[in-house]
């Protein structure tokens, strides 16, 4: 079968899939209003996991077993959510729970996390303000730093971390020597700071972010982080990062892949960003199975974390779409076939909605979680994308989020300040990627390495 476009495809997508019959949720991605009543079943699902907005619990935290970093990577899809649907149900609890963990120094370090907190922990709470900047979510409202500002705090601080004498560059996963994972240098820490410095000069149009958004992406390949035939690893140690962890993800894949996308457009679409993307689209073909998505991990068992993996690649590749034109048809249909598998999968819990994680079965797994709903909603509200009103930004006049380029500047000292002790047992339960499963061998569970 020869089809001529991604519209065409989708057409056929829904005759050959009957349209999604066989799940909870059916969907047809010839009608938008048919992807919008997807998505909101989902983020239902969805936010029913959230407590946070529950009296006597804290806005911005999801219950055990879910670590903080994952509530803030939640609320960067729910502003996707309304960003594709234009449903405002849940903005306000959005709101709520992205202004109450900024912290003192307004910078998405607040002192609850921040002595286990990791960089990556920190750059999901930020790359989610930073959406709410892009797609011109409503603004803070007076006396709270712009979604721009803590953005920017976020950056900021993450530059006067930068380690040149180990490994000649690079963030280290954690940000203070007493915690484990302090010597490892994680691809999604380096990862996320990249993204942050390629969106910030698209937002801003400043050289200043795009030439540190070089810097990290020079030094990743410079070491095999992301190698010749763009294949994207898990990290390594100091002080030479001389043995690169090889397991892969989709999330690494795609945090490298959006960000070559925001400089794609940030350059007027120099030849070197296309490259790349075209390099990290074509390797990450090892992350389909019969053209739909997948993690390494499920070929045997996927830890809290990676289960939400997914929604971020998606979320990210769909970005890329919409960044870089060219990729927009192979990228959709990718999209597309992997979100009619989704749903498929959508037949379980209470309301009889909740998504599986295992999408290449065909039906529910039985794997129910943040995780799993995160992803179902990232595959359906992408088919949104073409029909979204586009990203603003200062450099085109469109966007006025306030923005602060001094933003966080002190945090990181009067911190170093206060945490001079190592951290309590307690304390490691609050946060964290956990990395530190891979740095000693066991990556939950997981006995197969995607390459």
């Amino acid at each position: 079968m020869v089809l001529t476009s991604y519209s065409a495809f989708v057409a056929t997508l829904c005759t050959l899939a009957g349209q999604g019959a066989n799940a909870a949720i059916t969907l047809d991605l010839g009608d938008d209003n048919s992807i919008k009543r997807a998505a909101s079943t989902i983020a239902y699902d969805l936010m029913s996991e959230y407590t946070g907005n529950r009296t006597g619990d804290t806005p911005g935290n999801l219950p055990d077993p879910y670590y903080w970093w994952e509530c803030g990577a939640m609320f960067g899809t729910m502003i996707n959510y309304w960003y594709y649907t234009g449903d405002t149900t849940y903005n306000e609890v959005t709101m709520q729970a992205m202004l109450h963990q900024i912290g003192p120094d307004k910078d998405y370090m607040p002192e609850n996390q921040t002595k286990t907190l990791g960089n990556d922990d920190q750059s999901f709470w930020g790359m989610a303000a930073l959406t709410a900047a892009e797609t011109n979510f409503e603004a803070p409202p007076e006396g709270y730093p712009g979604w721009l500002a803590l953005a920017q705090a976020v950056f900021n601080e993450q530059t006067a971390r930068w380690d040149e004498e180990n490994c000649g560059g690079g963030l280290r996963w954690q940000k203070f020597s007493f915690n484990v994972g302090y010597n490892y240098k994680n691809t999604i820490s380096n990862g996320c700071f990249f993204n942050i410095a390629a969106r910030l000069a698209l937002y801003t149009g400043n050289q200043t972010y795009a030439d540190w958004a070089v810097k990290i992406y020079n030094w990743t390949t410079s070491i095999n982080m992301l190698d010749a035939e763009y294949k994207v690893y898990d990290g390594a140690h100091t002080p030479d990062c001389a043995g690169m962890d090889k397991m892969r993800w989709t999330y690494n894949a795609g945090i490298f892949m959006m960000g070559a996308a925001a400089m794609y457009n940030f350059t007027d679409g120099e030849e070197i960003w296309k490259t790349r993307i075209n390099g990290l689209l074509d390797s990450s073909e090892s992350f389909y199975n019969n053209g739909v998505l997948f993690e390494g991990c499920e070929l045997g068992t996927c830890n809290v974390d990676q289960q939400s993996f997914k929604a971020y690649f998606t979320r990210e590749m769909a970005a890329t779409a919409e960044l870089a034109p060219f990729s927009h048809d192979v990228i959709m249909t990718k999209i597309s076939v992997s979100a009619m598998a989704a749903v498929k999968t959508c037949t379980a819990g209470t309301t009889g909605n909740k998504c599986g994680l295992k999408w290449t079965t065909g039906v529910n797994d039985a794997i129910l979680g943040v995780g799993e709903s995160m992803s179902a909603l990232e595959i359906v509200q992408s088919n949104l994308v073409d029909k979204a009103p586009g990203w603003v930004s200062a450099r085109k006049g469109t966007g006025n989020s306030a923005g602060d380029v001094n933003a966080g500047l002190n945090g990181d000292a009067e911190l170093e300040s206060l945490y001079t002790q190592p951290a309590t047992t307690g304390d490691k339960a609050g946060a964290g990627i956990l990395t530190a499963l891979i740095l000693i061998g066991v990556v939950g569970g997981t006995t197969v390495m995607v390459i």
